[in-house]
């Protein structure tokens, strides 16, 4: 990518924005969670707000209102007018009221935040070192069940908000045969092979996750009354030789691949190819970071990866589709179709290599 032509006062600019940026973030955080933007925007039918009727409005000070404010204004977040009355700008609305962005927004504040000071250790380590600062574990998956309700919420949100809007698709595309059983690998809370029973009546669903998220998913299968189609079985894909058995039509991996490093890809891969048949179709979906349309998803992307290098598991990242490619083939298997899928999303569709 080419060097941006930028003037240096810019340039210095955006290099202080970046100097403080946990500062804008945390009042960002702030401003929606004290109701802020929420109070200017829905008082502005008149022009704005004035920082007297903001503070009486959400019972805030007018000291504690005028600091949140003010690099609120500095960030382009707020607009102050001739009448120093506050409105929102375009970012700031998009910060309260656009779902993506309120999903990262908890994601980073609830998960993150306190993890990222860590970054520089994982680089030079390998391992979540931030991981400390949510639990005892030596991944963040071992932990999921164990959260504080606010991270397990946050890190859910944000791990549905990016799969789920391609589920309906999936499944259109996943049941264009007839399907007996299905192996979903990281069943995460049994979301996804609840919603397979629901499509198709005759599929029944195997789950492979580690101990505690089996749990939750088999007691979320059972509260849907599918307890009888949907089974599991635990494993550790960090163990010496995780195996899973044969006799499944399809197994389904989705933004599941990404949480492991390559060679650990190519270790699942291959597991997965020794238990496969001729017949025997897996489908891999992830999001990677050259295949989007717009900047902001692969900056989103980008960002996530540090999430894996500090909190997740220290040695994974989102890859790029032709690094994905190279792995499958790695491991044995070769790619017979490769379809974009919703906005963010490739389905890989392999087959078993026959000798």
């Amino acid at each position: 990518m080419p060097e941006k032509k930028i003037r240096a006062i810019d340039a210095l600019q955006e290099a202080q924005k970046i100097a403080f940026a946990p500062f804008v973030f945390q009042a960002t955080v702030s401003l929606r969670k004290l109701g802020i933007f929420d109070y200017v925007f829905n008082n502005s039918s008149d022009g704005g707000v004035t920082i007297e009727e903001i503070s009486k409005g959400v019972s805030v000070s007018e000291y504690g209102l005028g600091v949140l404010l003010e690099i609120a204004e500095s960030s382009d977040i707020v607009y102050k007018n001739k009448d120093n009355q506050y409105v929102l700008t375009k970012i700031g609305y998009f910060l309260n009221f656009n779902n993506t962005t309120g999903v990262n927004i908890n994601f980073t504040n609830e998960v993150c935040y306190k993890g990222l000071f860590h970054l520089n250790e994982s680089i030079k380590t390998g391992k979540p070192e931030g991981l400390k600062e949510l639990g005892e574990w030596e991944t963040i998956y071992e932990g999921l069940s164990q959260l504080t309700p606010e991270a397990q919420k946050s890190w859910f949100d944000f791990d549905h908000h990016y799969s789920d809007d391609i589920f309906h698709d999936a499944l259109k595309f996943l049941f264009k045969k007839p399907r007996k059983l299905l192996f979903d690998i990281g069943g995460n809370t049994g979301k996804f092979a609840i919603q397979c029973c629901n499509f198709n009546a005759d599929v029944s669903v195997k789950m492979f996750d580690l101990p505690g998220q089996l749990n939750k998913a088999l007691s979320n299968a059972k509260k849907a009354g599918l307890e009888h189609r949907i089974s599991g079985q635990e494993i550790d894909w960090l163990s010496e030789n995780p195996v899973i058995p044969k006799g499944a039509d399809v197994i389904w991996m989705s933004q599941f691949l990404d949480c492991f490093s390559e060679d650990e890809i190519v270790k699942i891969l291959t597991s997965c190819a020794s238990s496969m048949d001729e017949n025997t179709e897996l489908l891999i979906t992830e999001t990677y970071t050259d295949r989007q349309k717009f900047d902001n998803a692969k900056f989103i992307l980008e960002a996530t990866s540090l999430y894996f290098t500090v909190l997740a598991n220290g040695n994974s990242k989102m890859y790029k589709a032709e690094v994905l490619i190279e792995l499958v083939e790695k491991a044995g298997l070769l790619i017979e179709k490769d379809i974009a899928l919703g906005e963010y999303h490739t389905l890989f569709v392999c087959k078993k290599k026959m000798s």
